[in-house]
């Protein structure tokens, strides 16, 4: 049976199990009181901010310590239907538990945050960490609680908790665990030193957290060489854009889209903060100018859209920053046929195309002159794409291509930790693709 030294000690044996995380867009959220501390060496290990989710956990009336469901913030709340149907509680007790218990809440939530703002989680992997679980109910609420604020993914760490409850467990993506004894016994068993948290060392902990982050976040910025809007001339227009060069970087994403404000999505800027985390630069494109947004015909005007794509690498081709770069496309909607087309022209400068739940098939008279490796992400869910991409990966016969399909995922990747998947992929086929070196990203290399 693995016992813990401390939760300092267990917080150490969580990350070995969370490696994978690191350069993600990871927010750690600590279960007050005793899960902060395990959660506040998470953070750090991962570099991510630490919050907190506070949750209550709702007790039988004639036995407190054990419990028929969990409380958390707006209003998220889990019953266990059968532990209260065993104890007979009737849905008055339940009621008046409930209000108790979410009076308490509140103030907690006060009394922890201080006038501290909640980290926002959208689009963001959660990790929720508390220090063990038993029944599960405050870990499950907790999880409830995050996919609410936003996250893109949810993630349960803990250090021990028994199989039974692990296999139960649907409000998160993935669950870590370090040890799952079959002979589990209460959290504490499992710690030589289980001494309580109070609210104050929580408190404390997550200003440390704060700090760190300040830190960091200067040291970053102080790092980027660009981060900036711009104006990128393309023909009788000027076409909008935003880019960000981490330090050292040697590869450049440009993202395709063919309607609305592409570098203001928060889909795109998500990805792009997971292209970013592995190294990669990226330049958010609005192919079309505001006055042309409404126009359906330029819109489905895939050689115009093509077009300024290429006006786009000659763009990155002239800046000294930028000249030395490779370049990638990531197109998404129309602007995935605009970058296959853009990229099967003759001295494309282009080293790697990702289409993610975009129209291939729009480029059809074009896909068999692309010659760059291409990888089509399509959510399983999404039918019409999906038949489409099929198609158009086997018209892509000078090429090395891939079809990858994110199981459940509709169009837009709106489902719980697909849009996270999506990135992950298009993080990996360029970091594979354009040969950045291994030893300037987080993630290397895949093999």
């Amino acid at each position: 049976m693995v016992v813990f030294e401390d939760r300092r000690d267990a917080g150490n044996r969580l990350v070995d199990e969370l490696g994978h995380l690191r350069g993600e867009d990871v927010v750690v959220l600590g279960l007050p009181r005793g899960g902060v501390p395990v959660a506040a060496v998470v953070a750090e290990a991962l570099d991510a901010p630490l919050d907190v989710i506070v949750v209550r956990k709702l007790g039988v009336p004639f036995q407190p310590e054990l419990a028929m469901g969990a409380i958390g913030e707006g209003g998220v709340s889990v019953v266990d239907a059968r532990t209260v149907r065993r104890a007979r509680v009737t849905d008055e007790e339940l009621d008046a538990v409930e209000a108790r218990e979410r009076e308490v809440l509140d103030a907690r939530v006060e009394h922890l945050r201080r006038g501290r703002p909640r980290i926002d989680l959208r689009g963001r992997v959660a990790v929720v960490v508390d220090d063990g679980i038993a029944t599960g109910a405050t870990a499950r609420v907790a999880c409830l609680v995050a996919r609410r604020l936003g996250a893109a993914r949810v993630v349960l760490a803990v250090p021990v908790a028994p199989p039974d409850t692990l296999a139960r467990l649907p409000e998160a993506d993935e669950v870590v665990c370090v040890s799952a004894p079959s002979h589990f016994r209460a959290v504490g068993a499992h710690y030589d030193d289980f001494s309580p948290t109070s609210d104050d060392d929580v408190v404390a902990l997550l200003r440390q957290a704060d700090r760190r982050s300040r830190v960091a976040g200067v040291a970053r910025a102080t790092a980027c060489d660009v981060d900036e809007d711009v104006a990128i001339p393309a023909g009788s227009v000027t076409i909008e854009g935003h880019l960000r060069l981490p330090e050292g970087a040697t590869a450049v994403v440009v993202f395709a889209h063919g309607s609305g404000s592409s570098r203001h999505s928060p889909r795109n800027r998500y990805v792009a903060d997971v292209l970013h985390g592995a190294g990669l630069g990226t330049l958010l494109l609005d192919l079309l100018t505001p006055e042309e947004e409404g126009d359906r015909g330029k819109v489905f005007d895939i050689p115009l859209l093509a077009g300024r794509l290429g006006s786009a690498c000659i763009w990155l081709e002239l800046r000294p920053d930028t000249a030395s770069c490779r370049v990638g496309y990531l197109g998404a909607g129309t602007g995935a046929g605009a970058a296959l087309w853009a990229a099967a022209e003759p001295g494309a400068r282009v080293a790697a195309v990702v289409s993610r739940g975009g129209r291939p098939d729009l480029a059809s008279p074009r896909l068999a002159d692309v010659r760059v490796p291409t990888l089509l992400i399509v959510g399983g869910a999404d039918d019409v794409v999906l038949g489409l991409s099929r198609t158009a990966r086997a018209a892509l016969v000078s090429c090395p291509s891939e079809l990858a399909v994110v199981p459940g995922a509709t169009h837009l990747f709106e489902e719980p930790g697909t849009l996270a998947q999506a990135a992950q992929l298009a993080r990996d086929w360029f970091l594979r693709h354009l040969a950045l070196d291994p030893a300037r990203s987080t993630h290397g290399s895949p093999s």
